[in-house]
């Protein structure tokens, strides 16, 4: 599974990117109001850091302005995804724009049969959110499951990538269904490393060193 950070923020994303298990960057509108720069600079700075794929979002809601914006998009950088919401207009940007070479990411998707739509007009990646379905009382991890079934069972190419992780336990869940990318907000991805027993186990390992060291 590849892991994916969800944020525009260049420190967080130097930081895991360090660390080596980062494969790619999300964005959104609301991630990117939150930092001072302009958006198109800051998706540059993550495209050359990064090397994978980064995807940015049109906030255009028509279809002319969805293909504008896409278009200028993808002028960024190669590694740039094209973002667009699950709206008719969405979909019919997402058939366009793919049929000339532009990998595109369709976003809040919370049904199986948005996903399915999303793949049958070429979508790169299918974003369903997870987190925000389990907080309206549903469970998110059974659209992932029916989403990655109907891709296997009619091969299409479009990979799933589970947006909303709010923890560790979506992310082994996800990748348990066979879910091809997580993208996480820095802070669940930090809690990957973490389990008590682990820090147990280093504090132990350090004070048997030390009290070897006083021999």
């Amino acid at each position: 599974m590849k892991f994916f950070v969800d944020t525009g923020n260049i420190a967080d994303i130097t930081r895991l990117h360090a660390l080596g298990i980062v494969d790619g960057v999300t964005t959104n509108p609301s991630l990117m109001a939150k930092e001072s720069r302009k958006p198109h600079e800051i998706l540059k700075e993550i495209c050359d850091l990064v090397q994978g794929p980064v995807s940015g979002e049109v906030v255009a809601t028509d279809y002319e302005g969805m293909m504008r914006e896409g278009r200028e998009l993808r002028e960024i950088s190669e590694h740039i995804i094209v973002k667009v919401p699950f709206t008719p207009a969405g979909v019919q940007a997402c058939k366009t724009l793919t049929e000339e070479g532009t990998r595109v990411n369709v976003t809040l998707v919370f049904s199986a049969a948005q996903a399915l739509i999303a793949a049958k007009v070429g979508a790169y990646f299918v974003s369903p959110f997870v987190g925000r379905l389990d907080d309206i009382g549903h469970d998110g991890m059974d659209l992932i499951e029916d989403i990655v079934e109907i891709y296997d069972n009619y091969e299409f190419s479009t990979q799933v990538l589970v947006a909303s992780t709010r923890g560790p336990l979506h992310i082994i869940q996800a990748a348990k269904l066979g879910a091809d990318i997580c993208t996480c907000p820095p802070a669940v991805l930090d809690a990957l490393f973490k389990h008590p027993l682990t820090d147990i186990g280093l504090e132990r390992f350090l004070k048997d060193w030390e009290k070897a060291q006083q021999k």
